[in-house]
């Protein structure tokens, strides 16, 4: 199984959207680097819901030597220069990100990764949540971005019919 590196926004959506559950049932263990950590606890301590990643035995934070994060633009947060310094470490690694720069930079560094509208993609594949549109429906709900074009080429992956209302 690969090595597999979260950064905050697969974590805070999922959890949010009662689905955090899929990550271990797909990719067993998780490293996140110590950064997402902070960041989550910070927001844990202005009141946002998101998850206690310490409380959580599938999840592992890990420290990074700052020598080992790839240069990037200096806008980059520390969270995504973190996960790409501990994808990178492995060719087999599975970065969690959904950040569009982060992602151009993974492809670039030769990491693969998927975000969190392909891990409910893979989840429904796998039988681990029922159907895709509700969770969907949550995300957007909690201001996740998704354009018309994407929410309809996630819903024919996971084998469900776009609303054509929408």
């Amino acid at each position: 199984m690969p090595e597999v590196v979260s950064d905050t926004s697969p974590l805070q959506y999922l959890h949010q959207a009662r689905a955090l559950h899929v990550l271990p049932a797909l990719y067993g263990r998780i490293l996140v680097p110590e950064a997402v950590a902070a960041e989550l606890e910070r927001g844990i301590l202005l009141g946002f819901p998101l998850p206690e990643v310490h409380s959580l035995p599938w999840i592992h934070v890990e420290h990074v030597c700052q020598t080992a994060i790839p240069s990037l633009p200096t806008d980059f947060g520390a969270g995504e220069r973190e996960v790409l310094a501990l994808a990178r470490r492995t060719s087999d690694s599975l970065a969690l990100i959904d950040d569009a720069r982060a992602r151009q930079y993974a492809r670039l560094l030769g990491i693969k990764f998927t975000g969190t509208l392909g891990i409910l993609v893979k989840s429904k594949q796998q039988g681990h949540v029922p159907a895709v549109l509700p969770v969907l429906q949550i995300l957007e709900s909690l201001g996740f971005f998704l354009d018309p074009t994407t929410r309809a080429a996630v819903l024919r992956q996971a084998s469900e019919e776009p609303d054509p209302s929408v």
